[in-house]
């Protein structure tokens, strides 16, 4: 396993991990700026996708250490990711909408400002892998599969429409189908 083998820090583990999962990465760093109206600059990209990677070595690996496989490596990775980014994000915010300046990449505009103020988004609520496992689940099956392949594991459509059986052009809108149903079922109340 990747894992094993980066833990006990095997020759090339650590190589073979990143080059395994840096899509994914880029592609969680993108959704989090994006949903949150944040504007990157490639620099920017770069930058938050080095942290995470950072954070994941850091202290001998203990964010790896601490997975325990009651998910996917790929969702684990998410999750750890979009908390990571996030943070960050909001980190180089600024305080206040009255003081940005507009050429900062990472200001993102007075959307921020109103969305913050708005209360938490669902993709924000989805930072948990307990919610995101449920909302997965919620799916109907190719549906849900679609959707793991897409977000989770980095797939890009022509891998999915491959691997699934499908044709190409109708795996955007099985995932926007499974969004909404996602961000419905995220807005109906749990217990």
């Amino acid at each position: 396993m990747l894992l094993a083998r980066c833990v006990r820090r095997e020759p090339g583990a650590w190589e073979d991990f990143v080059d395994r999962f840096i899509g994914l990465v880029i592609h969680v760093v993108d959704h989090s700026a994006r949903s949150r109206s944040v504007r990157l600059t490639p620099a920017d990209r770069d930058d938050l996708v080095a942290e995470v990677f950072l954070r994941l070595v850091e202290r001998d690996m203990a964010v790896l250490r601490h997975f325990r496989g009651q998910s996917s490596l790929a969702t684990y990775l998410t999750v750890v990711a979009r908390r990571i980014v996030v943070k960050q994000i909001v980190a180089h915010l600024p305080r206040n909408a009255h003081d940005q300046d507009p050429q900062r990449s990472a200001a993102g505009g007075n959307a921020v400002a109103a969305a913050q103020a708005a209360g938490p988004t669902v993709e924000e609520r989805m930072a948990n892998a307990d919610e995101v496992n449920r909302l997965i689940e919620s799916l109907a099956g190719p549906d849900a599969e679609v959707v793991r392949l897409y977000h989770l594991d980095g797939h890009s459509y022509q891998e999915i429409s491959r691997r699934m059986g499908l044709p190409e052009n109708s795996v955007g809108p099985i995932l926007s189908r499974a969004r909404a149903q996602m961000r419905q079922t995220a807005n109906q109340p749990t217990g």
